[in-house]
Protein backbone atom coordinates (compact mmCIF):
# COMPACT_ATOMS: atom_id res chain seq x y z
CA UNK A 1 0.00 0.00 0.00
CA UNK A 2 1.08 3.21 -0.68
CA UNK A 3 0.36 5.87 1.61
CA UNK A 4 1.48 10.01 0.80
CA UNK A 5 1.27 12.34 3.66
CA UNK A 6 2.12 16.26 3.74
CA UNK A 7 2.47 18.50 7.04
CA UNK A 8 2.38 22.28 6.79
CA UNK A 9 3.04 24.87 9.79
CA UNK A 10 3.04 28.66 9.38
CA UNK A 11 4.26 29.94 13.09
CA UNK A 12 5.43 33.45 14.15
CA UNK A 13 7.81 33.17 16.63
CA UNK A 14 7.58 36.26 18.45
CA UNK A 15 11.25 35.73 20.58
CA UNK A 16 13.81 33.22 20.17
CA UNK A 17 13.01 30.02 21.31
CA UNK A 18 13.80 26.04 21.38
CA UNK A 19 11.73 23.97 18.88
CA UNK A 20 10.78 20.68 19.05
CA UNK A 21 8.57 18.91 16.62
CA UNK A 22 7.48 15.61 16.22
CA UNK A 23 6.24 15.10 12.22
CA UNK A 24 8.53 13.00 10.66
CA UNK A 25 7.01 9.23 9.90
CA UNK A 26 9.00 6.70 12.96
CA UNK A 27 11.81 5.19 12.22
CA UNK A 28 10.87 2.08 10.54
CA UNK A 29 8.43 2.75 7.84
CA UNK A 30 8.60 0.82 5.04
CA UNK A 31 9.82 2.43 2.08
CA UNK A 32 9.98 5.69 3.18
CA UNK A 33 11.11 8.65 0.91
CA UNK A 34 10.41 12.45 2.90
CA UNK A 35 11.73 15.96 2.78
CA UNK A 36 11.82 18.22 5.71
CA UNK A 37 12.39 22.00 5.70
CA UNK A 38 12.09 24.37 8.52
CA UNK A 39 12.41 28.01 6.67
CA UNK A 40 12.43 31.51 7.80
CA UNK A 41 12.63 33.92 4.79
CA UNK A 42 16.29 33.42 2.84
CA UNK A 43 17.28 30.80 6.14
CA UNK A 44 17.27 27.32 6.26
CA UNK A 45 17.36 25.90 9.96
CA UNK A 46 19.01 22.64 10.21
CA UNK A 47 17.30 20.63 13.43
CA UNK A 48 19.26 17.75 15.23
CA UNK A 49 17.09 14.68 14.54
CA UNK A 50 16.59 12.56 18.13
CA UNK A 51 15.19 8.71 18.59
CA UNK A 52 13.60 7.68 21.25
CA UNK A 53 13.23 4.07 22.30
CA UNK A 54 10.05 3.43 20.14
CA UNK A 55 11.24 4.98 17.35
CA UNK A 56 9.38 8.54 17.53
CA UNK A 57 12.01 11.13 15.72
CA UNK A 58 12.13 14.55 17.04
CA UNK A 59 13.36 17.52 15.22
CA UNK A 60 15.24 20.22 17.52
CA UNK A 61 16.56 23.78 16.83
CA UNK A 62 16.62 27.20 18.28
CA UNK A 63 15.16 30.29 16.13
CA UNK A 64 15.09 33.16 15.98
CA UNK A 65 11.74 35.79 15.65
CA UNK A 66 9.86 35.83 12.64
CA UNK A 67 7.97 33.60 10.78
CA UNK A 68 8.95 30.24 10.31
CA UNK A 69 7.35 27.65 7.51
CA UNK A 70 7.54 23.86 8.39
CA UNK A 71 7.14 22.22 5.28
CA UNK A 72 7.28 18.10 5.54
CA UNK A 73 5.89 15.14 2.88
CA UNK A 74 6.38 11.66 2.50
CA UNK A 75 5.94 8.49 0.90
CA UNK A 76 5.77 4.86 2.59
CA UNK A 77 5.66 2.24 0.06
CA UNK A 78 5.14 -0.49 2.46
CA UNK A 79 3.99 -1.81 5.84
CA UNK A 80 6.45 -2.03 8.77
CA UNK A 81 6.85 -5.66 10.21
CA UNK A 82 4.44 -5.38 13.97
CA UNK A 83 7.08 -5.30 17.01
CA UNK A 84 6.44 -6.80 20.59
CA UNK A 85 7.15 -5.50 23.23
CA UNK A 86 9.64 -6.22 26.16
CA UNK A 87 9.39 -6.69 29.76
CA UNK A 88 10.13 -3.03 30.36
CA UNK A 89 7.70 -1.22 27.95
CA UNK A 90 4.69 -3.48 29.24
CA UNK A 91 5.37 -2.07 32.81
CA UNK A 92 5.45 1.54 31.59
CA UNK A 93 2.43 1.19 29.48
CA UNK A 94 0.65 -0.15 32.34
CA UNK A 95 0.83 2.41 35.12
CA UNK A 96 -1.03 5.44 35.06
CA UNK A 97 -0.12 8.47 33.30
CA UNK A 98 -0.91 12.09 32.93
CA UNK A 99 -4.27 12.23 30.48
CA UNK A 100 -4.45 8.52 31.36
CA UNK A 101 -5.50 7.66 35.02
CA UNK A 102 -6.35 3.95 35.32
CA UNK A 103 -5.73 4.46 38.86
CA UNK A 104 -9.17 6.40 38.89
CA UNK A 105 -11.05 4.15 36.71
CA UNK A 106 -10.24 1.44 38.16
CA UNK A 107 -13.35 0.65 40.06
CA UNK A 108 -15.37 1.58 36.81
CA UNK A 109 -13.43 -0.86 34.64
CA UNK A 110 -13.62 -4.25 37.07
CA UNK A 111 -17.54 -3.45 36.82
CA UNK A 112 -17.98 -3.00 33.92
CA UNK A 113 -15.23 -5.68 31.67
CA UNK A 114 -15.36 -8.29 34.43
CA UNK A 115 -14.98 -11.41 32.70
CA UNK A 116 -13.13 -9.87 29.45
CA UNK A 117 -9.40 -10.95 28.17
CA UNK A 118 -7.74 -10.55 25.25
CA UNK A 119 -9.05 -9.46 22.00
CA UNK A 120 -12.54 -9.83 23.32
CA UNK A 121 -11.68 -6.97 26.28
CA UNK A 122 -10.02 -4.79 23.51
CA UNK A 123 -12.79 -4.72 21.42
CA UNK A 124 -15.29 -4.29 24.33
CA UNK A 125 -13.52 -0.92 25.30
CA UNK A 126 -13.48 0.21 22.53
CA UNK A 127 -17.07 0.07 21.81
CA UNK A 128 -17.97 1.70 24.99
CA UNK A 129 -16.14 4.35 24.63
CA UNK A 130 -17.11 5.02 21.15
CA UNK A 131 -20.63 4.78 22.23
CA UNK A 132 -19.80 6.78 25.06
CA UNK A 133 -18.37 9.35 23.49
CA UNK A 134 -19.32 12.16 21.09
CA UNK A 135 -16.68 13.94 18.26
CA UNK A 136 -16.91 17.05 19.19
CA UNK A 137 -13.93 19.48 17.31
CA UNK A 138 -13.06 22.70 19.41
CA UNK A 139 -14.90 21.82 22.60
CA UNK A 140 -12.25 20.08 24.61
CA UNK A 141 -9.24 21.56 25.85
CA UNK A 142 -5.74 20.02 25.87
CA UNK A 143 -5.47 19.86 29.55
CA UNK A 144 -8.68 16.96 29.49
CA UNK A 145 -7.98 13.72 31.12
CA UNK A 146 -9.46 10.12 30.61
CA UNK A 147 -11.86 10.71 33.54
CA UNK A 148 -12.61 14.04 32.20
CA UNK A 149 -13.83 12.92 29.01
CA UNK A 150 -15.75 10.02 29.81
CA UNK A 151 -17.26 12.65 32.65
CA UNK A 152 -18.57 14.98 29.29
CA UNK A 153 -19.10 12.24 27.15
CA UNK A 154 -17.19 14.74 24.75
CA UNK A 155 -13.88 15.07 22.57
CA UNK A 156 -11.40 14.61 20.53
CA UNK A 157 -9.50 11.81 18.98
CA UNK A 158 -6.42 12.23 21.45
CA UNK A 159 -9.35 11.91 23.96
CA UNK A 160 -10.76 9.04 22.74
CA UNK A 161 -7.03 7.22 23.05
CA UNK A 162 -6.94 8.30 26.26
CA UNK A 163 -10.38 6.60 27.65
CA UNK A 164 -9.24 3.64 26.08
CA UNK A 165 -5.91 3.84 27.07
CA UNK A 166 -7.17 4.26 30.79
CA UNK A 167 -9.46 1.72 30.83
CA UNK A 168 -7.48 -1.02 29.53
CA UNK A 169 -4.47 -0.27 32.12
CA UNK A 170 -7.08 -0.49 34.52
CA UNK A 171 -7.67 -3.95 33.14
CA UNK A 172 -3.62 -5.18 33.41
CA UNK A 173 -3.89 -4.68 29.84
CA UNK A 174 -0.75 -2.90 28.59
CA UNK A 175 -1.54 0.33 26.12
CA UNK A 176 0.39 3.35 24.86
CA UNK A 177 -0.86 6.48 22.81
CA UNK A 178 0.41 6.90 19.01
CA UNK A 179 0.14 9.66 16.77
CA UNK A 180 -0.12 8.92 13.15
CA UNK A 181 -1.39 10.18 10.06
CA UNK A 182 -4.42 8.80 8.74
CA UNK A 183 -5.72 8.76 5.07
CA UNK A 184 -8.98 8.67 4.47
CA UNK A 185 -9.70 10.76 7.89
CA UNK A 186 -12.06 12.98 7.60
CA UNK A 187 -12.23 15.89 9.00
CA UNK A 188 -8.33 15.63 8.19
CA UNK A 189 -5.29 16.24 10.89
CA UNK A 190 -3.09 14.82 12.82
CA UNK A 191 -4.89 11.83 14.51
CA UNK A 192 -4.56 9.78 17.66
CA UNK A 193 -5.27 6.42 18.48
CA UNK A 194 -4.98 4.12 21.56
CA UNK A 195 -2.64 0.46 20.98
CA UNK A 196 -3.15 -2.65 22.96
CA UNK A 197 -0.64 -5.30 23.53
CA UNK A 198 -2.52 -8.51 22.39
CA UNK A 199 -1.20 -11.97 22.60
CA UNK A 200 2.47 -10.64 22.15
CA UNK A 201 1.45 -8.00 19.66
CA UNK A 202 0.69 -4.51 20.18
CA UNK A 203 -2.92 -3.75 17.69
CA UNK A 204 -4.12 -0.15 17.01
CA UNK A 205 -7.56 0.70 18.92
CA UNK A 206 -9.61 3.47 17.19
CA UNK A 207 -12.67 4.55 19.19
CA UNK A 208 -13.60 7.70 17.03
CA UNK A 209 -14.32 4.98 14.35
CA UNK A 210 -12.78 7.79 11.93
CA UNK A 211 -10.11 6.02 10.33
CA UNK A 212 -9.08 2.44 8.83
CA UNK A 213 -6.41 1.60 10.71
CA UNK A 214 -5.29 -0.33 8.12
CA UNK A 215 -4.11 2.60 6.38
CA UNK A 216 -2.40 4.14 9.53
CA UNK A 217 1.19 5.67 9.59
CA UNK A 218 3.19 5.83 12.68
CA UNK A 219 4.25 9.57 13.70
CA UNK A 220 4.83 9.43 17.29
CA UNK A 221 4.29 6.86 20.54
CA UNK A 222 4.44 7.28 24.32
CA UNK A 223 2.26 6.86 27.59
CA UNK A 224 -0.27 9.69 26.39
CA UNK A 225 -0.95 12.65 24.38
CA UNK A 226 2.59 14.24 26.07
CA UNK A 227 5.10 12.25 24.87
CA UNK A 228 3.31 12.70 21.24
CA UNK A 229 2.88 16.58 20.77
CA UNK A 230 3.76 17.32 17.27
CA UNK A 231 5.44 20.87 18.79
CA UNK A 232 6.84 22.01 21.51
CA UNK A 233 8.53 24.94 22.58
CA UNK A 234 11.10 26.77 25.51
CA UNK A 235 11.93 29.95 26.12
CA UNK A 236 9.74 31.96 24.15
CA UNK A 237 6.27 32.51 22.82
CA UNK A 238 4.97 30.37 19.62
CA UNK A 239 1.66 31.07 17.54
CA UNK A 240 0.32 28.69 15.13
CA UNK A 241 -0.87 30.91 12.13
CA UNK A 242 -1.49 27.56 10.20
CA UNK A 243 -1.91 24.06 9.76
CA UNK A 244 -2.48 22.16 7.16
CA UNK A 245 -2.36 17.94 6.92
CA UNK A 246 -3.07 15.72 4.27
CA UNK A 247 -2.57 11.48 3.82
CA UNK A 248 -4.25 9.58 1.15
CA UNK A 249 -3.45 5.81 0.69
CA UNK A 250 -3.43 4.13 -3.32
CA UNK A 251 -3.23 0.70 -4.26
CA UNK A 252 -5.47 -0.51 -0.87
CA UNK A 253 -6.44 -3.97 -1.32
CA UNK A 254 -8.99 -3.91 1.37
CA UNK A 255 -12.14 -4.68 -0.04
CA UNK A 256 -14.36 -4.20 2.94
CA UNK A 257 -14.53 -1.34 5.39
CA UNK A 258 -12.66 -1.58 8.72
CA UNK A 259 -14.64 -3.43 11.02
CA UNK A 260 -12.62 -2.10 14.28
CA UNK A 261 -12.63 -5.27 16.06
CA UNK A 262 -10.11 -7.30 14.45
CA UNK A 263 -7.05 -6.99 15.60
CA UNK A 264 -4.94 -4.50 13.54
CA UNK A 265 -1.36 -3.20 13.71
CA UNK A 266 -0.41 0.39 12.80
CA UNK A 267 2.04 -0.06 9.96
Amino acid sequence: MLRLMTAELDLDLRAPVDLIFQIAVARGGAGLTEHLAFTQGDREYTAAELVDGAGSRLHRFPADAGLLKVRYSATVAGRAASSGGDALETITYLRPSRYCQSDELFAQARRQFRGLEGAALVAAVSSFVSASVTYTPGLSLGTDSAVTTLQTGQGVCRDYAHAVIALLRAMDVPARYAACYAPGLEPMDFHAVAEAFVDGGWYAVDATRLADRRSLVRIATGRDAADCAFLSYHGGNVVLERMSVTAEASDHAATEPDDHLALVSIA
